[in-house]
């Protein structure tokens, strides 16, 4: 079975090593994701997040800068294994050289200066989708689970959403074929996206409320809502965002999250997010090359090759063709 993950950090771990003095490539390391561990996985697409926590770096542009530079060497010593993709087109090339695909995508979109040239110049860079927030309130909008205030994680925030320069923002995501991904955004900026754009979009790495109650997850008529759209949500691998009643992430509590999702909404709104190195290691699913247990699972949940085929790869793919132009 195939995999297209659309949410990882591990661009940002190697970097953080490298700069501390460690060795540490995309090849072979101990990180959940490496290219040896997505062969074994029977991965076809991984999204690479550039993960800029915008109030805990000096120079958050510098930071995305160098994480981009970093992701492109990776790419480049590992070109024989997978290639960097930015269209449908491109996936499809990569398929007949029998390579796995990399989609360059940005966490927290406020790394603008407030400047959408920034935007259309990340887009050139090849960012073809943005976690539009983190956990911290921007000149694009708020998050549910901000940083810097006392609020919970099952606090969500229904009032403030996307300022006017956020709007602006998403409008010219549109435009230029950047996915619009609302994961970390509040529920009133989840609304504030649905009202001001056509296309479809994604929630890259977000979970069932109705399962957990956790405010980083999705409502059920957030769901619903995005299926109308076409859209797509990634299931997370984070203990926290699984279950409330207990702290290792377990695969029967993703199995859980996509039967919920599937009963409310339908099979085609459900995808994969691992969150994969961004994420505690409390895991049962360790890493990328034990993505085969997911899809036993699902199996034995009597889940059918085609449904499986949906959710591993076929709706986010179906998305991309879609969106990226």
């Amino acid at each position: 079975m195939k995999i297209v993950d659309m949410h990882c950090d591990t661009i940002y771990e190697i970097y953080d090593r490298y700069k501390n003095g460690k060795d540490c490539e995309l090849k072979r390391n101990t990180l959940n994701i490496d290219i040896n561990k997505m062969k074994q996985g029977n991965y076809l697409l991984q999204n690479f997040a550039m993960f800029t926590p915008i109030e805990q770096v000096e120079d958050p542009i510098r930071h995305v800068q160098h994480l981009i530079d970093a992701f492109y060497i990776e790419m480049d010593k590992n070109q024989d294994s997978i290639v960097v993709v930015q269209s449908y087109e491109d996936i499809q090339r990569a398929v007949l050289e029998d390579k796995m695909c990399a989609l360059l995508t940005l966490e927290e979109g406020a790394v603008v200066n407030d400047d959408l040239s920034f935007l259309r110049n990340y887009y050139r860079l090849g960012v073809r989708m943005i976690t539009l927030t983190w956990n911290y309130k921007t000149s694009i909008g708020c998050p549910n689970f901000d940083m810097s205030e006392s609020r919970g994680y099952n606090t969500c925030d229904c009032e403030n959403g996307l300022s006017d320069f956020g709007i602006q923002y998403i409008k010219e995501c549109e435009r230029l074929g950047i996915i619009i991904d609302v994961s970390h955004l509040s529920d009133a900026g989840f609304y504030d996206v649905l009202k001001e754009t056509t296309m479809p979009f994604v929630a890259s790495h977000s979970n069932a409320r109705g399962v957990c109650d956790h405010a980083r997850n999705m409502s059920d008529d957030m769901i619903l809502k995005l299926k109308e759209r076409g859209g797509v949500m990634g299931i997370n691998f984070a203990a926290g965002f699984l279950s409330e009643e207990t702290k290792r992430s377990r695969i029967d509590d993703m199995v859980k999250h996509i039967l919920y999702i599937k009963d409310l909404a339908g099979i085609e709104v459900i995808g994969l997010g691992s969150d994969f190195d961004g994420i505690p290691q409390n895991l049962e699913l360790k890493d990328a090359s034990m993505m085969p247990l997911l899809v036993d699972a699902l199996k034995e949940a009597g889940l059918s090759h085609q449904e499986i085929e949906c959710i591993c790869y076929k709706n986010v793919l179906n998305l991309y063709k879609k969106v990226l132009k």
